[in-house]
């Protein structure tokens, strides 16, 4: 398998607008442009800012009940998701930890899938191995476009205008500038937004067009991390992995009340006994005092000195206008309010369990 890097539909338009090149997952993504972090942030709090995810895996799920047969995967209630409905789930291990968390979509003939980028050589081999009656399907020749903030729906619908009709966690198959493309509203920011599926040969003029808008920058993969840590919401390999139940990670919002009854998914003993009993631990927001991040790894105390956890997500949240993160603390030190110290560089730096999200999620309901 090679090492070289991958490139994106828009990697030449990434470099044209100057943006800094890493390898992420993989892949050669801008982790920012000129303009800088904290500008592409504000950008998508205030305005529009468009996002290439096109290194995450795009997945078609074809065949008769693959909505049922998809239920068996995961804790979420597919069976029942309508026509032009996406959900927000996850694949859960036989001990109910987190395989990869993903969004699915009914998309009328077909379900359409999006992974991880990191975790499509698992994902994929795995629906296949637990789908064998239906056809699993990696799409290789489309781009992934996220338009996301305040501004979106007016930048996606002045060339599409169904957009401005869906509402958040809904999908259509919509022609922009002649290219048939599958629009969702939603993202990974806390902002109203849309993730926009486009054959590869027009994903660069389509994307163009979006920043043509007075209204739309783009931005990288660092306001993407700050953007999503602001809102409280996980990261693969960060706050969630093999090792975490959906119930320690604050997630049973996604494991729906027919599941939660009926069980029959990987894992489901240990996760329906916490949901019944409570975890051990669980996903907290923090928030340190003075200026200094907290990053992930970091160890938590409690006012005696005992450690009770660790941060998996940290950083400077430019809304919030200060250090801002996230980690596993004891059942017992969960509570908004609880006083804990953050032991940096050998030191210990007060903080205080925070509430999340940290800025209000504005996604159109």
């Amino acid at each position: 398998m090679s090492s070289t890097p991958r490139r994106t539909p828009l990697y030449d338009l990434h470099v044209e607008l100057g943006g800094k090149m890493v390898d992420f997952a993989g892949w050669e993504m801008p982790v920012q442009y000129p303009m800088g972090i904290m500008g592409e942030h504000t950008q998508c709090r205030e305005k529009a800012a468009l996002f290439d995810v096109s290194h995450m895996a795009q997945v078609l799920v074809k065949g008769d009940g693959a909505l049922e047969a998809l239920e068996s995967l995961v804790p979420a209630a597919l069976s029942t998701l309508p026509e032009g409905k996406a959900r927000y789930t996850f694949f859960t291990n036989e001990n109910g930890g987190i395989m990869d968390d993903l969004i699915v979509s009914n998309a009328g003939g077909y379900v359409f899938i999006v992974v991880n980028a990191s975790m499509r050589d698992q994902d994929i081999p795995h629906m296949r191995a637990g789908l064998p009656d239906h056809e699993v399907i990696e799409v290789t020749d489309r781009a992934l476009i996220a338009v996301q903030g305040p501004k979106a729906e007016a930048v996606v619908a002045a060339l599409c205008p169904e957009a401005a009709n869906l509402k958040f966690m809904e999908t259509v198959a919509a022609d922009i500038k002649g290219a048939k493309c599958r629009v969702s509203r939603l993202g990974y920011t806390g902002e109203d937004g849309y993730e926009i599926s486009i054959p590869e040969a027009h994903a660069e003029e389509i994307a163009r067009a979006f920043l043509a808008h007075e209204d739309c920058e783009p931005a990288g993969l660092g306001a993407r991390d700050s953007l999503r840590l602001e809102a409280g919401l996980c990261l693969y390999g960060n706050d969630i992995d093999q090792d975490t139940t959906p119930i320690e990670a604050n997630l049973n919002w996604a494991i729906q009340k027919r599941r939660r009854e009926e069980g029959g998914f990987p894992g489901a003993e240990r996760i329906l006994k916490q949901l019944a009993d409570g975890p051990s631990r669980k996903l907290v927001g923090i928030l340190p005092d003075g200026r200094a991040p907290a990053r992930a790894g970091v160890e938590i105390q409690d006012a005696e000195g005992n450690s009770v956890g660790s941060i998996t997500s940290g950083g400077f949240g430019p809304t919030v206008q200060g250090p801002v993160a996230m980690g596993y603390v004891s059942a017992d030190h969960a509570e908004v309010g609880t006083k804990l110290n953050l032991i940096v560089r050998g030191k210990a730096q007060p903080a205080t369990v925070a509430a999340l999200p940290f800025v209000q999620q504005n996604y159109k309901r």
